[in-house]
């Protein structure tokens, strides 16, 4: 699928010319359809959301899946902090 907008013609089909007329209607009808196609992909939240988790997965993870060092050291880090900032409050 292709990001580019598809471009009006530029010229009508002379009206006499069946086959111009012919080839004119099916450019349209092409241009549409892949109009459509690009709209229902941006609509498509379900599809994008999947796509965005599989794009967050493989950055967090190796190749053999396992979380990154660097993953791990960040959480352990947010989790101190949290710990730390709760137990600050009840002294």
């Amino acid at each position: 699928m292709s990001t580019e907008h598809p471009q009006p013609p530029t010229e009508a089909p002379p009206a006499s010319d069946p086959d111009a007329i012919r080839a004119d209607i099916e450019r349209t009808r092409e241009n549409l359809a892949e109009t459509v196609d690009l709209l229902h992909a941006k609509l498509d939240v379900k599809s994008q959301a999947k796509a965005k988790v599989a794009q967050v997965r493989a950055q967090a993870t190796t190749d053999s899946g396992k979380p990154r060092p660097e993953v791990i050291a960040g959480a352990v880090g947010v989790l101190l902090l949290v710990i730390g900032l709760v137990w600050w409050r009840r002294s």
